[in-house]
C-alpha cells in the first residue's frame, strides 16, 4: 500500500459520518425519471463541489435535467480518468408500501439506508464525488486528469446525458479510461454488457361493440399473439468473441454471476431475453380495442448485433399487418459492449477490492445497460464497481453503510492507483 492510499484511507474513515450524511441527503432528494426532473438533487451535488472550492459545470440541454461535470487537471502530465455516474433513478411506486412510509426517506435501519436509488445509484454517484474531492486535495501526489460526470437522463437512455456530453462535450468526457459505481456486487467488475433494443409495437383494428365479434378484430388479441411469436428472438445464438466467450465460460466466473446477481444470471448473461414491460390497450369492457400499445425490451448478448433480432422481427411481422413498430433505444448503437475483461484498471479494482473487503471480483459482463457503454463504443475502457443488485428496483430498496463505504474505498484507492498515487 503506498502513503497516499494509507492516507485516503484514514481521511475515510475519519470522515465517517460526514460521507454517510452526504448520502442519505442525497437520497431524501426525489429523482424519478420519468419526469425526470432533478434540478434540486443537482443543487445538493454542487454545493459539496462548492464546500470544498471545487469548479464545475452545469450542462443542461434540458433545463430539468440537468448535468455536472467537474474537471481537475493536475500539475505533472499522465493519463485521463473520468468518474461517471447519474443522478435520475427509478419511479418509486406507491409509497404506502415502503416500510419508512416514504421511498426518499433515506432512512437509516439496521445498518441499511433505505430509499429508491440507493443502489441504482446514488451510492455509486456520492462515491464518484467522494473520490473526486478526496483525490483533489492531494492533487500535488497525482498524474494526469481526473473528471467527474453526474448526469440526468440514464433511465430513459442518455440522449440528453452522457450521450449529450459526447456528442457536444467530447474534450471534456472521454478520456482514457472510465470508472463508474452502478450496482455490480462486491463479487464482480463489469468489464461489458447487454445491450437494450427498446420496441413498441402498435396493434390497431377497426373496433366495435364487445358483443359484436364479428365486426372487427380484437387489437389487444393481436397484440397477445405477437408477444407470443416474439418470444422466438430468445432462441437467438451468440456468436462471441474467444476472449468474452472463454471468460463467461470460467467456473469462477459464472459463480460470481450466480452469487452477484442471483441464481441463472450465468445463462442469462449469454441469452437473449425478452421482457414485455407494459401493455396498454382498450377503452372499456365491452368495446372491442382498436389499438394495442406494447412495449418490449429485448436485450442482446455479445455476439448478437442488432440487425439479426430486427430480421427476426420483420419477419414475424409479416404475419401481424395492422402492426407498426418503432426503436425507442438509441438507434445508432448495434449492440453489446465490451472491453478488455484483462485490462489494467480491472486489475487495479480487483487488487484494491481484495485488499479493502477480502473479496476479488471477477470480470464480467452484465444484464442491464449503464451510461458506461458510451465511452466502450468510443473505444475507452470502462469498468463497473458497486454495491449489491438485488434489491435495484423493489420496494424497500436499500444499502448497507459499509458496502457503501466500500465503494468509496476501491473507488478511491483505484482512481488514485490509476493517476500514479505516491
Amino acid at each position: 500500500m503506498t502513503s497516499l492510499e494509507a492516507t485516503l484511507l484514514a481521511e475515510i474513515d475519519a470522515a465517517r459520518d460526514e460521507l454517510i450524511a452526504f448520502f442519505q441527503g442525497f437520497t431524501r432528494i426525489a429523482t424519478p425519471n420519468p419526469p425526470g426532473e432533478t434540478r434540486e438533487a443537482a443543487s445538493f451535488l454542487g454545493a459539496f463541489l462548492d464546500a470544498r472550492g471545487l469548479p464545475y459545470q452545469v450542462i443542461a440541454p434540458v433545463p430539468e435535467w440537468p448535468n455536472i461535470v467537474a474537471d481537475h487537471r493536475f500539475d505533472r502530465p499522465g493519463r485521463h480518468l473520468v468518474l461517471n455516474g447519474h443522478i435520475d433513478v427509478f419511479p418509486a411506486g406507491d409509497p404506502a408500501r415502503w416500510r419508512h412510509g416514504s421511498p426518499w426517506s433515506g432512512a437509516i435501519d439496521d445498518g441499511r439506508l433505505y430509499g429508491r436509488g440507493t443502489a441504482d445509484m446514488k451510492c455509486g454517484t456520492s462515491a464518484s464525488f467522494i473520490a473526486y474531492a478526496l483525490l483533489a486535495r492531494h492533487r500535488d501526489r497525482l498524474k494526469g486528469r481526473l473528471t467527474l460526470t453526474a448526469v440526468s437522463d440514464e433511465e430513459t437512455g442518455g440522449r440528453w446525458g452522457t450521450g449529450y456530453l459526447f456528442a457536444n462535450h467530447p474534450d471534456l468526457v472521454m478520456g482514457d479510461c472510465c470508472l463508474n459505481g452502478e450496482p455490480s456486487s462486491a463479487y464482480t467488475v463489469r468489464y461489458g454488457e447487454k445491450a437494450p433494443l427498446w420496441l413498441v409495437f402498435t396493434a390497431r383494428a377497426r373496433g366495435a361493440h364487445g358483443a359484436y365479434v364479428h365486426l372487427s378484430e380484437s387489437a389487444t388479441k393481436i397484440a397477445t399473439a405477437l408477444i407470443d411469436r416474439l418470444e422466438a428472438v430468445t432462441a437467438i445464438k451468440p456468436e462471441m468473441p474467444d476472449k468474452v466467450a472463454r471468460n463467461l465460460a470460467d467456473p469462477s466466473v459464472r459463480q460470481a454471476l450466480e452469487t452477484g446477481l442471483g441464481a441463472g444470471a450465468a445463462d442469462t448473461v449469454a441469452a437473449v431475453t425478452l421482457n414485455i414491460g407494459m401493455v396498454e390497450g382498450g377503452l372499456k369492457t365491452n368495446m372491442i380495442p382498436s389499438e394495442c400499445r406494447v412495449e418490449a425490451d429485448i436485450r442482446l448478448p455479445v455476439g448478437v448485433p442488432k440487425a439479426r433480432v430486427w430480421a427476426m422481427v420483420r419477419e414475424i411481422m409479416q404475419d401481424f399487418p395492422t402492426v407498426t413498430v418503432e426503436e425507442q433505444s438509441l438507434p445508432e448503437e448495434e449492440g453489446a459492449n465490451w472491453c478488455d475483461p484483462e485490462g489494467e484498471m480491472l486489475r487495479i479494482i480487483q487488487d484494491r477490492a481484495t485488499r479493502i473487503a477480502g473479496i476479488t471480483p471477477a470480470p464480467v459482463i452484465t444484464l442491464a445497460a449503464t451510461d458506461a457503454r458510451f465511452w466502450r463504443n468510443a473505444g475507452v475502457p470502462a469498468y463497473i464497481y458497486g454495491c449489491a443488485f438485488d434489491l435495484v428496483g423493489t420496494y424497500d430498496e436499500s444499502v448497507a453503510l459499509e458496502e457503501f463505504l466500500n465503494v468509496v474505498r476501491v473507488h478511491t484507492l483505484s482512481a488514485a492507483a490509476y493517476l500514479g498515487g505516491e
